[in-house]
Parts: C-alpha cells; structure tokens; sequence
C-alpha cells in the first residue's frame, strides 16, 4: 500500500535513532575525505567529538625537539631511513578537522532546508579537540581529546557510544587508561568496568599504532570491537578491479560533477592530480601530482605503492567502513555487527566479547599486499557470505547530499523515499506459520518508486524463504517448517525512486522463530 504524505513528515523516518558517535583521525588524504562524507551524515548521528589523533603514518612531536623512532615502521623502509625525527608527515598547524567543519558552516544553511536534523555548525565546532598526537602509541599523558572521550564513557546517558579510530587509538587508549588510574582501586570498579564495556564500542580502521593490542585488547577484553568485511569497497585503489557497476562512479567525470565541483566540501575533497599534499614535499603524498608517470614519481624520490589514476578520479575513503552502518537509512546496521549495510558486516562473534586481532599494516608495502588480496576477494563479508552490492546506492546518495549543500531550495534536489512498517521490526513467529508484512512507502518530492521485498542473508536461519507480495509494499512470508526456535530471518523492504540521482531507502524486518504454541 502506498500513500503520500506531507513533506516535514516525509523528510525522516519516525522514531530515528541517532547513535552516539565520536570521530577520531589523523591527516591522512583519505580520512580528510571520509570526514566529509561523514559531516553530509551528521543529520543521522549524534556527533560527541571530532579529535585529531596520531597513528604510526603521522604525528606531531612535541615541539621541543625531542625525536621519536619505533622499528619497523614506513621512515625505516623503501630505503628513507628518515627517522630517528621530531615528526613524522604531520604539517605545522593542521587543522584539517577545523577546515572540514568551517566548510560545513558554509553550506550548513543549505543542508538545514534539506533535513532539519543537521547539527549547527557551532554545536560542530565545539566538539573538535586535539588528542593524544605528539608522539605514535604514547598514552603517557591525557590530553583534551582523551578527557573529552573518559568523560563519554563515563556519562549516563542510555544506549553504546560509538568510537571510531580512522588513525591510531592512542587517545581512545588514554581515556580508558585514566579511568583505570582513577577507578581500578575502589570497591565501585568491577561495576564500573562492566558498565563501560558493555558501553564503548570501538570502531577501527585497524591498529595503527599498537596501542589497542598491547594495552585496550589486554586490560578491557570485553568491549566490542567492530571490524567489517564485504561491503562497498571505499579504499585507496577501489577503481582497480571495480566491477562493471561500480565502475563509473570512480571515474574523473562522475567525481567532478557531483563531488569535486560541489561547493566548499566538494572543493577541500582529495581526487587524483588536484595538486595537493596534506603535508608539502610528503614522499608518500604524490596523489595530487599530474602529469607524471608512476616511473617519473619515483625518479622524484617518490614511494609509489599505487599506479597513477587519471586527474579527477576518486582517490579514496578508507575509513567509511566505521560509520556508514550508523546511517539511518532503515538497515538498522549500528544494531550489531552482524546485521550488516553500507559498511559491511562483521562476525556476530565480535559483539561484546574479545575477538582474535592482528595490527593491521597500513604502510606503502601494507597497502600494496592489501590492495593485492581485495582485488582478488569476491564481495563476501565475514562469515563467507555473499554480500549485496551497496557501493552504487552509497554513492548516489553522498551525491545527492552533496548538491544540497549548494542547494537552497527544497525543491531543487532529490531526496530519499521513506520506508515504513505498519507494525513492530521485531517479530516473533513459530515454524510453518504463514506472517504478513505491511510496509508503506511515500515520496517526499513525489517520484514514481521502484518497491522490492529480499531476504538479506544475515540471520541464523541458513536458508532462503519464499516471499509473496500481495502489493509490492505487502508481503507475505512462510516460515519454513525446518526453521529452529531462536533462528532468525532479516527481510528488507527497499524503495528507489526515480529521481536525479536516485535514491534508496530500507526497513529491516527480523523475525525470530519462536517454539510452536
């Protein structure tokens, strides 16, 4: 059944959940580009700060001249020998955070016309702060981005805080190691411990500077730890072996007209050949230099781990993973890491327990081997499973954001469908039983939508169910006979209108088979 509503009811689902999330980066070209994105989602999340952060790939030093050296990282290899240092690929006064949310403050009338749940940019500002970023891995001391994450997780308010590490968890380490200092001899720790373990959730890009091995995985073994496989690839190199789908919203003509070219966020996103570097003469930073061949590059003292893409072609945005199941597009990803959406799924066997770790080697040569088995792997995500393609959907929606920073008026841009349930999320049904499923899809700019019922493969129940559509937002499902009690099934109701770009909305239906009455 479809039916129009009116355009404010239209433009968010009811009841959105807004996850809680705090953002912690270093100034690498990628996270530069994953922040803007990110910022285009604020409508959709609770922004608790935005934190600069090292990683082994780049800190600042402490400015008194003191020089840092830990074997085996990217300055000992390809033949720079560069360290012992004062800092590593860290430019003076970065403020590349500042930069991206200054930008937002531009375009935030903008966005404001399109979704009123979009944060001022003042509320944006004062949630930026500088971590724990002289040094790689040192926890040593607090710093404003480490009190302001203890005090986080130190809060009552209800529901997981989301901590994304898109560079190194040194800050994030600190905070809980100062809450360790203060609290880990009183009679209230063990509550304490629990509380804030079944509260933090760490989303990382990796261990990028040891420190969740060696002291977070060691001393807080109970938080989860978020890591996802098999959906969209968002990395350096994503045009490598792109498939033919996935393709052309890689390429320099696709980038310039609906990113680089759109307003003060697009301006300051990296593409190939723009003629920039995060830090000036970087020999690892030659994304921005056109007109050269790899061979040039490194003639020029250049470590070259990727081949030269045309200018204007996407560059990369390595750490979406993290936050792109916060999104609230009715896949109710930020659930558990087992639901999957925009940025893959994990292993179930990751929530709210210790799972297995390897720091993860993103250096030039990391690069390298990891570009070489992600070009090799079929879209599969943890558990082997093959994974629905969101990368077109995810694109065409950061497009469409996109333009509305630059849009003024409502009308002058598409927005997505709303996806509804007439009736609960959760459902619970017995095996053999016979359900219905009533959806209602609307259009907030009244485009004609395209309406499909699929199972996403993600529930225990290992098998496909049959769904029957009465109408296309009307379904029908058989619980199939051999389904056991406490198995589940995850449908999805999926709507795209046809709008410019078009644009895909979703609701989750889990059902649980329940022992037959």
């Amino acid at each position: 059944m479809c039916f129009w509503v009116n355009r404010a009811a239209a433009q968010l689902p009811a009841k959105q959940v807004r996850p809680r999330i705090v953002i912690t980066a270093d100034p690498e070209l990628d996270d530069n580009n994953s922040l803007i994105r990110f910022l285009l989602y604020s409508s959709d999340v609770t922004i608790e700060g935005l934190v600069y952060a090292s990683s082994q790939f780049h800190w600042k030093g402490d400015g008194k001249g003191t020089r840092w050296y830990v074997p085996g990282r990217e300055y000992s290899r390809f033949g720079l020998n560069l360290c012992p240092c004062e800092s590593w690929r860290w430019a003076k006064d970065e403020r590349f955070i500042h930069d991206a949310v200054e930008a937002y403050a531009k375009v935030y009338p903008n966005l404001k016309v399109h979704n009123p749940n979009y944060p001022t940019p003042e509320a944006m500002k004062a949630k930026i702060r500088y971590g724990n970023i002289d040094f790689d891995g040192d926890i040593s001391n607090d710093s404003p981005g480490s009190d302001l994450i203890k005090t986080l997780i130190l809060d009552n308010k209800p529901g997981p805080l989301f901590i994304a590490a898109w560079g190194g968890h040194s800050t994030i380490a600190r905070a809980l190691k100062s809450i360790q200092e203060q609290y880990e001899f009183t009679t209230g720790w063990e509550a304490l411990k629990e509380k804030i373990s079944r509260k933090a959730v760490l989303l990382p890009s990796g261990d990028q500077d040891d420190t969740y091995a060696l002291y977070i995985k060691p001393n807080w073994p109970a938080i989860e730890y978020r890591q996802f496989r098999g959906g969209p690839n968002y990395g350096y190199g994503a045009q490598l072996r792109a498939s033919q789908e996935n393709a052309g919203y890689l390429t320099a003509s696709w980038m310039k007209e609906h990113v680089s070219s759109r307003g003060p966020l697009g301006r300051l996103y990296r593409v190939w050949g723009d003629g920039k570097q995060m830090v000036k003469d970087d020999k690892l930073d030659y994304f921005g230099l056109a007109g050269y061949t790899s061979d040039q590059l490194k003639q020029m003292g250049y470590v070259v781990w990727m081949p030269v893409q045309a200018p204007g072609s996407w560059l990369g945005e390595g750490d979406n993973p993290t936050f792109m199941n916060m999104l609230g597009n009715g896949l109710r990803a930020y659930e558990a890491v087992s639901y999957g959406g925009w940025g893959g799924r994990g292993d179930a066997s990751q929530e709210r327990r210790s799972v297995s770790f390897a720091p993860a080697d993103t250096s030039a040569q990391g690069m390298i081997t990891a570009l070489s088995t992600m070009n090799s792997e079929t879209n599969r995500d943890a558990n082997g499973v093959a994974y629905p393609n969101f990368f077109p959907q995810a694109q065409r929606d950061f497009a469409a954001r996109l333009k509305w920073s630059v849009t003024p008026a409502y009308a002058g841009a598409n927005h997505a469908p709303v996806v509804r349930m007439e009736g609960p999320l959760q459902v619970l049904a017995s095996a053999g039983e016979k359900i219905r499923l009533n959806g209602a899809v609307s259009d907030p700019d009244k485009d004609k939508v395209s309406i499909n019922w699929w199972q996403f493969q993600v529930g225990t129940y290992p098998k496909q169910v049959v769904i029957v559509n009465s109408t296309p937002a009307q379904a029908e499902v058989q619980i199939p006979a051999d389904a056991l009690p406490g198995q589940t099934i995850h449908l999805i109701l999926e709507a795209t209108d046809r709008g410019t770009p078009a644009l895909t909305s979703y609701q989750r239906v889990i059902i649980t088979v329940r022992d037959k009455r």
